[in-house]
């Protein structure tokens, strides 16, 4: 199973944050010392990544449930029950070893992002979490455009012992799905892995060849792979992938040096279920997304 987070191993930064805020609330404040607090939070939550309108909201909601109460502690609460609101759109309903077990096989997975967010090494950890599980990976290394990019992922198969198909540098990406794909038909093979070339989602070619893929392999899902350290970028390239291919789920990679509060938009503004997040370089350092824990770490009981 994917390793799991140790507590106060993440998110430090927006933990600080949150815990400055309650210890300046007191019940005798006044509504203009009371405006500047919630101000410095809302701030500060944007400044970990969370993004203005859900910054806003969270800040409207402590302001009503303080004025009602004047107590930190029923705010905190609020608080908690916010984050749990927001970060339970993302949670799965089935977990994605669950998913494969009620598909056909090969269980076809086809991954979307934009350059340079760890995509590669993202599936690489994903094969590496399913052939632990016991399962018989096939990766497609439909890469092409990208110098060095079937010779990345190339070493990853080799190193992990699961079968690579290719094709050379330039050939059609569509096709290197299709006789991934075909090949684990023809040997039972349970999961089809399907890289793809990373692109800015403003790129109509590229998105145009995305579509083309998309329909050649008909993928069972299509995980979008965002970098956490691009703080609210991934919500816009998240958002545009979803209308122009559409995106099934998403992986966040990078989570380990990331301020943390992306997560928490992109579960208010896409409500698709986050499956892992990426927490280190090795293969082992994939966690399935746990929004309780999430929760834990940022509020610090």
């Amino acid at each position: 199973m994917p390793r799991k987070w140790e507590r106060g191993m993440l998110l430090g930064e927006l933990k600080s944050r949150v815990g400055d805020f309650f210890s300046r609330l007191r019940g005798e404040l006044g509504e203009r010392e009371l405006e500047n607090i919630l101000w410095d939070f809302q701030i500060s939550l944007m400044e970990a990544d969370v993004a203005l309108e859900i910054a806003e909201d969270i800040v409207d909601d402590l302001r009503e449930s303080f004025m009602k109460n004047k107590s930190r502690d029923v705010v905190k609460e609020r608080f908690k029950e916010k984050l749990e609101e927001i970060l339970n759109k993302a949670k799965p309903e089935r977990g994605l070893l669950e998913l494969i077990s009620e598909g056909d096989k090969p269980y076809v997975i086809l991954f979307l992002g934009v350059n340079g967010t760890g995509k590669t090494t993202t599936i690489a950890k994903v094969a590496h979490y399913l052939s632990r599980e016991g399962l018989d990976v096939v990766i497609a290394a439909g890469d092409t455009f990208r110098a060095g990019a079937i010779e990345q992922i190339e070493e990853h198969a080799r190193r992990l012992g699961v079968k690579l198909v290719k094709h050379d540098v330039g050939a059609d990406s569509a096709a290197v799905a299709y006789d991934a794909i075909k090949h684990a038909e023809a040997r039972g093979k349970d999961i089809v892995l399907i890289d793809t070339a990373g692109r800015m989602q403003t790129n109509r070619n590229l998105m145009d060849e995305l579509r083309k893929i998309a329909r050649v392999s008909k993928p069972d899902m299509k995980v979008f792979v965002g970098d956490a350290l691009s703080g609210n970028d991934v919500v816009d390239q998240a958002t545009t992938f979803d209308r122009e291919i559409g995106v099934d789920s998403i992986i966040l990679a990078k989570m380990d040096a990331a301020k943390g509060g992306c997560a928490i938009s992109l579960a208010y503004v896409l409500e698709k279920p986050i499956l892992f997040l990426g927490t280190g370089q090795k293969y082992e350092d994939l966690m399935e997304f746990d929004p309780q824990l999430l929760i834990d770490l940022i509020i610090g009981d």
